[in-house]
């Protein structure tokens, strides 16, 4: 299970996991209601390094960016529930509107996100390529969203019901 930690703590044990050797590959999101999707995109991340940090949006940065009926799930049982995926090492949240400032912080060897992002789009590519590391791209698993699920959702119990 995943460890759920501050950035202060969590870029102390990524200084001495990057000190034995090992890599870290950092991705972020919202992961507002955990589906299929996202644990196929997590696993394939997890691939891609010996440690996998997922930077958590907080419930004001979701709302930011999704508008105020959003998240459905609170941040800290978000949290807890992709700490518990095998693939996850390390859980942070993180309030700004982009992960900048942390990726910029952590370092990390390698930024994962998902196909439906650029490389140009991509908060702190150019950052960690300047440090020599690496950016991935995981194609995304075509119609499965926490969108997808939120509407047919909306159909199955409301819209059918009036």
């Amino acid at each position: 299970m995943g460890r759920i930690l501050r950035r202060q703590e969590l870029k102390a044990d990524l200084d001495m996991i990057k000190q034995a050797g090992k890599s870290v590959a950092f991705t972020n999101g919202c992961f507002d209601i955990l589906h299929a999707g996202h644990v196929t995109y997590l696993e394939e991340a997890k691939k891609a390094a010996d440690v996998l940090v997922l930077a958590l949006n907080s419930d004001s940065s979701i709302r930011a960016i999704k508008g105020e009926k959003r998240p459905l799930i609170p941040e800290a049982q978000r949290a807890q529930v992709v700490a518990a995926l095998a693939c996850v090492d390390y859980v942070t949240i993180f309030s700004e509107d982009t992960p900048l400032e942390l990726i910029r912080y952590l370092k990390p060897d390698i930024l994962v996100k998902g196909g439906d992002w650029t490389e140009d789009q991509l908060a702190g590519g150019t950052d960690v390529k300047s440090w020599g590391g690496k950016i991935l791209l995981i194609p995304v698993v075509p119609g499965i969203s926490t969108t997808n699920i939120v509407a047919k959702i909306l159909d199955a119990y409301f819209v059918a019901n009036q």
